[in-house]
């Protein structure tokens, strides 16, 4: 796509120099897609990804960068940016292409549960019990087991205030589970929000009973995730994790492999590898347990 094709789509937009993208997607988005993001501060300038190819942008830091990138200028860019996706996603070009769904071999389905008809792939020896729905763009592995209520590939929570009104962001992404995975009674589990990414739940992960994953959460392989936990968009969890009850991890944080996250704990930043924390907000779990001795 180019933006001077779109460039109309957006109200008030100028086109300041033309450029190419595949997709859209957040300034520090990886992914193989050409991209086209926004940016606001340019204090953000130095964290554009590698395969950022277009902005929409102010006029001033448009005319800094327009040697570097296509650039649109639109009075308020974030707006502006969430306004054209939601656009963009009734054209065949952005979106995922159609097909068949399929299930693989020796699966256990019940008959109570949903999947669409459209975009799913169900490996061999999957279960999936009654009540489970499944919607498009999702995958799921060999030897699974999704238990009855959970819900894979639903919508994500992503709204924006705009003229007056609370906007709804399409999401247009999928869900990939893993091989061995297990995920236990009412869990939900959103789809990402662009049509490159996917939220992927890691071979032998197992998800308790009402764990929430949000849209773009990257979990690695065999991780315990005990029930009512809620993990933030955009969040990536590394391999072989412990969260315990009721945790809430923030968005767009990155876990380490080996972190041990405590009942209850609310983590609010990035964790090294085999970190092991506790309480609200999370901190040390030494630490947390001293300071918890000398209130009692």
């Amino acid at each position: 796509m180019k933006l001077s094709n779109i460039c109309e789509l957006i109200e008030g937009a100028i086109l300041l120099n033309d450029g190419n993208f595949t997709s859209m997607g957040l300034a520090v988005s990886k992914c193989e897609e050409e991209l086209l993001s926004f940016i606001e501060n340019e204090k953000y300038i130095e964290g554009l990804g590698d395969n950022i190819t277009c902005l929409i942008t102010t006029k001033e830091i448009g005319e800094k960068l327009k040697g570097r990138y296509g650039i649109l200028i639109a009075a308020v860019p974030r707006m502006a940016y969430f306004k054209l996706h939601n656009k963009l996603t009734s054209s065949n070009d952005y979106i995922r292409k159609e097909f068949e769904t399929t299930i693989g071999e020796n699966c256990l389905i019940s008959k109570l549960a949903s999947i669409s008809d459209k975009n799913v792939i169900i490996g061999n020896n999957v279960k999936i019990e009654e009540f489970v729905v499944i919607r498009e763009n999702t995958i799921i592995g060999d030897n699974s087991i999704i238990r009855a209520g959970c819900i894979l590939g639903g919508e994500g929570y992503e709204y924006k205030r705009v003229d007056g009104i609370i906007m709804n962001v399409v999401h247009t992404g999928g869900v990939k589970i893993g091989e061995f995975v297990e995920v236990q009674y009412n869990s939900c589990i959103d789809k990402a929000l662009y049509t490159w990414d996917n939220t992927v739940i890691g071979d032998y992960t197992k998800l308790d009973n009402f764990v929430h994953i949000e849209h773009g959460v990257k979990i690695g392989e065999r991780n315990l995730i005990a029930s009512n936990t809620t993990i933030g968009g955009r969040t990536i969890v590394g391999a072989d994790c412990w969260i315990g009850l009721g945790a809430i991890i923030s968005n767009g944080l990155t876990i380490g492999e080996k972190c041990s996250i405590s009942l209850g704990s609310v983590v609010t930043r990035s964790l090294e590898d085999k970190e092991s924390v506790s309480g609200n907000f999370a901190i040390n779990h030494t630490k947390y347990i001293e300071f918890i001795k000398t209130i009692r």
